[in-house]
């Protein structure tokens, strides 16, 4: 079994422009044409036999819009995470309706969404989704979007997950991407999730070794970024690093599993 954690997907009739800005804006290629069933068939192709999606409200107006069509994507092979834009008056009753909407957790991209991860106006947010036990996925580290200002540094990520101590926090592209010496500093081993997603564009694969086994493989998700990475590239990454075939299982799909409550 191989879940991706880390995946995007857009309504048929968005994803080609999408797909086409967010590509100008990253510099970078896509590996998949952003649709729903267009992605699940080339995740298929690539070994993956689930992932999770992950959704992001780039304006308040568009949350419930975004975490209803989520919950319409989902089913045997998608595990959607739901989003909540921090300046939606009603932010909070979102994070309750995506609970009631069956979704997974809750996505925050704090380049895209105009905040920093340890902001005060962000807590409230932060104990909602813990009281429900919604887990919260963050880009970390440096983003194109913004590459002067890096909104979701390791020191303040660690700084938040000890505040938050009952909230499950999964930070994105091993904690911080493109700034892996800080993670090493300041996050590696601490209470929260890691995923690997665009660690195969960003990371040496002896920083990307040391980074797991400092963390542990107990908190490591196997994830991508699909579109504008490839699971099976990733996945070959992963491979080169030195661990125990129990180790690579959690990471392949243990650690999803037991994260979200899903049967092997």
């Amino acid at each position: 079994m191989l879940f991706d954690m880390h995946v995007h997907i857009f309504p048929d009739k968005l994803a080609p422009k999408a797909l086409h800005n967010l590509s100008q804006i990253c510099k970078s290629p896509y590996y998949a044409d952003g649709t729903a069933a267009g992605t699940e068939r080339q995740l298929k192709e690539w070994g993956v036999t689930g992932a999770a999606v992950m959704h992001i409200a780039t304006k308040p107006s568009q949350q419930k819009t975004v975490n209803d069509w989520a919950a319409s994507v989902q089913g045997e092979f998608y595990h959607c995470f739901g989003t909540i834009h921090p300046d939606a008056p009603d932010a909070l009753e979102e994070v309750e309706r995506i609970r009631k909407l069956g979704l997974y957790g809750i996505k925050l991209h704090p380049d895209y969404q105009g905040f920093c991860i340890d902001e005060q106006r962000m807590f409230p947010i932060y104990d909602a989704a813990a009281a429900l036990g919604l887990p919260i996925l963050f880009h970390t580290g440096w983003d194109p979007l913004s590459p002067d200002k890096v909104h979701a540094p390791s020191e303040a990520v660690a700084r938040m997950v000890r505040q938050f101590p009952k909230l499950t926090v999964i930070g994105a592209h091993m904690g911080g991407m493109n700034r892996y010496d800080e993670v090493e500093e300041f996050l590696a081993g601490t209470d929260l999730y890691i995923d690997t997603a665009m660690s195969s564009h960003y990371c040496s694969p002896e920083q990307f070794a040391r980074l797991i086994k400092k963390h542990g493989a107990d908190r490591v998700l196997f994830g991508s970024d699909c579109p504008w990475s490839r699971s099976c590239d990733e996945l070959r990454f992963l491979e080169e690093a030195p661990l125990t075939d129990g180790e690579r299982e959690k990471i392949y799909y243990r650690n999803a599993m037991r994260l979200l409550g899903l049967k092997d």
